[in-house]
């Protein structure tokens, strides 16, 4: 039997999503929060593939799921793919500020834009953020922010 998908598993929280802004969860993980709500399903071998709830701009544009940290179309779909009305939601919701300069890698601001798309989401479904809920394992911060935590993708 499959293991639940992670946004089933999961639900967003403001403790989850600070947790991915920590870099406390894999790359992998912060996509498959994302995946089934962008309408990709998984089909029990690892692979998603856009599924009828997928919009069409992002079916044609990557049939199969891309990696929203590691490559850079992908993500730079999903910042364009916020509401401008809920462009802001990651600092009134969760009062971030951004990383600082010695913080600022790929990986990095590409989470805070997965986590911006999660919040737009969300209000774009008229639900709120509960504080808490269930959380992964969290990992150590990766030893070299650049590369990540063993497993993830190289970041192109």
């Amino acid at each position: 039997m499959a293991a639940a998908p992670v946004a089933d598993s999961f639900p967003l929280s403001r403790a989850l999503l600070e947790a991915v802004l920590a870099d406390r969860t894999s790359d992998r993980f912060v996509c498959e929060l994302i995946w089934p709500r962008l309408g990709y399903e998984p089909d029990g071998s690892g692979t998603w593939s856009a599924g009828p709830a997928t919009e069409a701009s992002w079916r044609e544009s990557f049939p199969i799921a891309p990696q929203l940290i590691a490559e850079r179309p992908a993500s730079v779909a999903l910042t364009r793919s916020i509401p401008r009305e809920h462009k802001q939601l990651l600092k009134q919701q969760l009062g971030f500020a951004g990383y600082t300069i010695s913080e600022l890698y790929p990986r990095r601001t590409r989470r805070a834009t997965a986590v911006s798309w999660l919040l737009a989401h969300l209000a774009g479904r008229g639900e709120s953020l509960p504080e808490g809920g269930p959380l992964p394992p969290l990992l150590e911060l990766p030893a070299d922010p650049v590369i990540g935590h063993p497993g993830d993708l190289v970041v192109g």
